[in-house]
């Protein structure tokens, strides 16, 4: 991997003096910069071009997430690594968008840090284990959003026609299961159809087992 060029940011100059002290101490990492702000972490980026920028969250009188922002715009093959002391779900999935490809509580234990920036080193995405379940809690959260926005338009008895149709049921059975004319059923499928921008019953049934229409019932 060779040795990995480091530009360390935070407005603590006693946090800096602990990350540099710890990573000197690593024969494969080299700090060639720090910066107190987020103006001067751009600068500094893009003066040095590191491999790692190790990134605190909170920057006196700017944000790390815009620094990143910056930073990744420009030097796109660049890793920023977030490191902070807030558990915040809006900062993590914040600094994910911004492009950050690690997250990291300053409670990490130095060899777990260490671990983390040689992960980012090969274009791995490092996320700081007690964060995990929050990410995917959110990932789960947007399906469920998503698939339930499929089905956004149609009425509760469209939903159930729908069903019926993804089961294999013909218009008649769908008609004797709800009660219905076959009239009412025929107007009520291509009713779904539209809503749903398919051209058949089969493209329906398809939709309506992708979007797992089930859960929605």
């Amino acid at each position: 991997m060779g040795q990995l060029r480091i530009l360390l940011v935070d407005d603590h100059e006693v946090v800096r003096l602990g990350l540099k002290t710890l990573l000197n101490h690593h024969v494969d990492f080299d700090v060639i910069s720090e910066a107190a702000t987020e103006s001067d972490a751009v600068e500094q980026a893009l003066n040095c071009k590191p491999d790692i920028v190790l990134m605190d969250i909170r920057l006196a009188g700017g944000s790390g997430i815009d620094a990143c922002k910056r930073i990744m715009a420009q030097l796109p093959d660049t890793r920023v690594i977030m490191l902070t002391s807030y558990a915040e779900d809006e900062m993590l999935f914040a600094a994910i968008r911004a492009g950050a490809t690690g997250y990291v509580l300053k409670q990490v234990a130095g060899n777990d840090l260490i671990r983390a920036i040689e992960a980012a080193a090969r274009g791995e995405a490092m996320l700081d284990p007690s964060l995990t379940q929050r990410v995917f809690s959110e990932i789960r959260h947007s399906i469920q959003k998503e698939e339930a926005a499929a089905f956004s338009d149609l009425t509760g008895q469209e939903m159930q026609v729908l069903s019926l149709i993804s089961s294999g049921n013909t218009n008649r059975e769908i008609a004797a299961a709800l009660f219905l004319s076959e009239g009412t059923v025929r107007n009520y499928v291509s009713s779904v159809l539209g809503k749903l921008s398919v051209s058949n019953r089969a493209e329906a049934a398809a939709y309506a087992i992708q979007h797992h229409l089930k859960d929605y019932l």
